[in-house]
C-alpha cells in the first residue's frame, strides 16, 4: 500500500462506480470533488481527504481510510472509506423515490417498459383501492324509495 492513489483508481476500487472509465468520466465532467476542488482523473488522493461525488440528486462523501488502487470485496470496505453524506442528502433520496416523478426529458420517447411498470405500480393499486370501495356499499339499484 503507498500513500496516494488515482482518484479515478480509487473510485473503482472502493466500488463507488463500477467501471474505471465511468470514474475517469465523472472526473472529467466535474461530479467528483476532493476537499471541496473540482479534480480531474489524474489526481492522486491520500488518507483522510473527503472525497464528494454527485449522482443526481444526491451528493455522496466519503473520507478515505486507506489508498488503494486494486479493486477489493465489498465486505472490506469499511476499511477503505467511511461514509460522511449528510442526513439531509438521504431524504433528498427517499423524497425522489416517493415523489412517483419519471425524471425523463419531455420528447423523449415513450416510456420504456421499466418506466410503464413504476407508473402502474404507483397508479393503479391507488386507483383499485378506492373502486373497490366505492362498489362494495352499491348494490346496483337506484330506485330504492
Amino acid at each position: 500500500m503507498t500513500g496516494e492513489a488515482r482518484i479515478d483508481k480509487w473510485l473503482w476500487a472502493a466500488r463507488i462506480f463500477k467501471t474505471r472509465t465511468i470514474a475517469s468520466d465523472a472526473c472529467k465532467n466535474g461530479r467528483v470533488m476532493v476537499n471541496g476542488v473540482g479534480v480531474k482523473p489524474s489526481r492522486m488522493v491520500k488518507v483522510n481527504d473527503v472525497i464528494a461525488v454527485r449522482k443526481p440528486p444526491v451528493t455522496y462523501s466519503f473520507r478515505i481510510l486507506k489508498t488503494i488502487e486494486q479493486r477489493v470485496g465489498a465486505k472490506l470496505l469499511p476499511e477503505i472509506y467511511e461514509n460522511v453524506t449528510t442526513p439531509d442528502q438521504y431524504e433528498l433520496l427517499e423524497m425522489t423515490r416517493i415523489s412517483g416523478f419519471v425524471n425523463r426529458q419531455r420528447g423523449t420517447g415513450r416510456p420504456t417498459k421499466k418506466d410503464r411498470r413504476q407508473i402502474d405500480a404507483f397508479i393503479v393499486p391507488s386507483m383499485e383501492n378506492g373502486a373497490d370501495s366505492f362498489f362494495e356499499d352499491w348494490d346496483g339499484d337506484d330506485n330504492e324509495e
